[in-house]
């Protein structure tokens, strides 16, 4: 059989592929017939189309069988007719249509109707009725088609897409898996190493782990893939940690047990997927490894596709059109102006072959997207990746700092003295990891903390914890705009002290007047005591009642701790509110108020989690990066351990 080589171009738009360069390349595909509707019904007459093709596409997007078999029954051919100008037959548009029970059991019916080869009919775009119905997640419709024409499956779309690949571009599991158990493990005509790359990435991309395993097993070749490899650095929260907190962990398990159990096998086959890939990359040579971790280098930017920003660029583009338009004018007036006087080029960079720049490197891009996991898994088999550097100078753990990844910062209590070769290391701009430390955490992170002052309070212990870090010779090193780290804390986070500063004042306004309230209730109740006195010597009629004691200590004591609170709600709004007292000084105050006023709790929680809790994000007490541990044989995922259950079940029972 004759394979024509096709012009692929791209398949979709995402970053991973155009990363890639991938909308150049040349595959070689099994050449297949590309039938097409009869597009008689629209050629003919207008008036044919609209009393019979309009309502059996009205019938068709609805689900509506009862009339559509009233049309097909009267001109039984028209199940092979287009009624769009696009090409779509009946079964076309159902199976683009909304998936319900009705347009379900519309297709099941039509399909009745059509001959094996009528589910091959393509439209303009080349696209049978099942690449729709991949495309659109209607698994049920799809399981319907191929039960038919099980060849449909081989049958590539728009771009040469299989119907296999467009449910994975789209996300549809269900369908994904039901159509890879039915393409003979992707060994029919119509797959190349090519496009079973492309699957294998895509299954990545949209979180199908089980489904790219099965493509690496069956494939030896793409285990070596970087492009997986790119992919799964981006994805932290697939190897995250489940939530450690253990009465959230027994809720969602209660909550919705099924759910918890396929969140923990995909994240087993994640992990899986990640070793098996890593392990054939390791084994490479040392260049070729480099090569993949360091990714395809940043495209060049031409002058024709960016604008020039600065005057400096823009003189040079204003001299370069000048001197091309005068090339192109007639020799006469060249002669006129040959004996001007030169024109002086400006001092710009050459823009021929400027330095290669690789932002995709893999490990940098895992740090900054704080996926801890994976890069523990990258050093065990290649140790000397902490060591190496981006394009602006900086290690993984300064890329950590950066962007306050403290799982990946942590790991440097695990290297020895090797850290303190690595903390010094400066910048292009001579910042070295305190002053990272001292820009601003983005957005994203900051909002990972509750409270703009416990936001503030976060920043004030990554920086303490980086201070301590380094060598004390380098805390007082300037950048090259003349800043020390400090200094340059200071400037950065101006904004968010002020921030902070309302909102502690705002906070203790707001519960001073509970609390002021509160002291007045108690106050005037502590003089009108239930049952009354008695007249003649005063004393309460119920005194010697047990109610009545617990009374007066509740009411006593509501008086204190609301009295309590109003005083050191005075004192918080009148701090200084320097930076230092965001660390501790202020959030103590606060704490101490909030917990005299007890229906303030969720907020006295976070702020004791994040006083006291924080101190816990540095120096950690376990070990993961050259040690295996649970996570490397899967018991992670599972919400409880046996031993741990057995001991506190033997306390519960010595207690009894």
């Amino acid at each position: 059989m004759a394979q024509p080589s096709v012009q692929l171009a791209s398949i979709d738009e995402d970053k991973s592929l155009s990363q890639h360069k991938q909308q150049d390349i040349k595959i070689t595909v099994a050449s297949q017939t590309h039938t097409k509707p009869c597009p008689d019904l629209l050629n003919g007459p207008r008036k044919d189309y609209i009393t019979t093709g309009i309502p059996l596409y009205e019938a068709s997007i609805k689900g509506d069988w009862k009339a559509a078999k009233a049309i097909l029954d009267k001109r039984h051919e028209l199940v092979r007719y287009s009624i769009t100008e696009n090409g779509e037959t009946a079964l076309h548009v159902a199976a683009s249509a909304k998936s319900t029970k009705q347009v379900e059991d519309f297709v099941e019916n039509l399909i009745e109707y059509m001959e094996k080869t009528d589910l091959e009919l393509e439209n303009n775009s080349s696209n049978t009725a099942l690449c729709l119905a991949a495309a659109a997640g209607n698994v049920k419709m799809v399981k319907i088609m191929v039960k038919k024409n099980k060849a449909l499956v081989a049958i590539t779309g728009s771009q040469q897409m299989t119907p296999l690949y467009m449910a994975a571009l789209f996300g549809h599991y269900e369908v994904v898996k039901f159509l890879y158990d039915n393409s003979q493990n992707l060994h029919d005509d119509c797959w190349t190493p090519q496009n079973r790359g492309w699957l294998l990435l895509k299954c990545v991309e949209t979180d199908m782990f089980d489904i790219a395993l099965k493509i690496v097993q069956e494939y030896p070749d793409l285990r070596s893939s970087g492009s997986v490899l790119g992919v799964l650095a981006k994805k932290a929260d697939v190897f995250a940690e489940t939530e450690s907190n253990i009465f959230k962990k027994t809720f969602n398990w209660v909550i919705n047990p099924k759910k918890q159990v396929l969140e923990r096998e995909s994240k087993a086959k994640a992990l899986e997927l990640l070793t098996l890939i890593w392990e054939n990359i390791a084994e490479k040579p040392r260049n070729e490894i480099d090569a993949i971790i360091r990714g395809p280098p940043d495209p060049l930017v031409k002058p024709d596709d960016k604008s020039p920003s600065d005057k400096e660029e823009q003189t040079f583009e204003l001299l370069k059109r000048i001197s091309d338009g005068i090339d192109k004018m007639p020799f006469e007036i060249r002669n006129l102006i040959k004996d001007s006087p030169p024109v002086i080029r400006p001092n710009v960079p050459i823009r021929g072959n400027p330095t290669k720049k690789y932002s995709a490197r893999i490990i940098f891009v895992a740090a900054e997207m704080g996926n801890t996991r994976f890069i523990i898994e990258l050093i065990r088999k290649y140790p000397d990746l902490i060591w190496k550097v981006n394009d602006n100078n900086q290690s993984i753990f300064h890329t950590a700092v950066k962007h306050r990844h403290e799982g990946i910062y942590n790991l440097l209590y695990e290297i020895g003295s090797m850290k303190d070769l690595i903390t010094p290391l400066k910048d292009k701009n001579d910042n070295n990891m305190l002053h990272l430390v001292g820009k601003s955490a983005k957005k994203k992170r900051l909002e990972d903390v509750s409270g703009v002052a416990l936001q503030m309070q976060r920043e004030l212990l990554w920086f303490k914890e980086v201070e301590n870090m380094i060598p004390p010779s380098y805390r007082e090193r300037r950048n090259k705009e003349g800043l020390t780290p400090h200094e340059l804390f200071t400037r950065e986070h101006k904004e968010l002290v002020k921030q902070g500063e309302d909102w502690m004042k705002d906070t203790a306004s707001q519960c001073m007047v509970v609390a002021a309230l509160i002291a007045t209730i108690v106050f005037a109740a502590a003089f009108t005591v239930p049952g009354g006195y008695n007249q003649d010597d005063g004393i309460p009629y119920f005194k010697r009642k047990g109610t009545f004691i617990a009374f007066v200590v509740s009411d006593a004591v509501s008086l204190f701790s609301s009295s309590a609170s109003i005083l050191m709600f005075l004192s918080i709004l009148t701090s200084r509110y320097a930076e230092r007292d965001f660390l501790e000084s202020l959030p103590k105050k606060l704490m101490i108020v909030l917990l005299f006023a007890t229906l303030q709790f969720p907020l006295w929680k976070d702020i004791f989690r994040s006083t006291y809790g924080s101190r816990y994000l540095f120096r950690p007490k376990k070990q993961v990066l050259y040690y295996e541990d649970s996570m490397s044989n899967h018991r992670w995922w599972f919400p409880f351990r046996v031993p741990f259950i057995s001991k506190c079940t033997s306390k519960i029972l010595k207690l009894l």
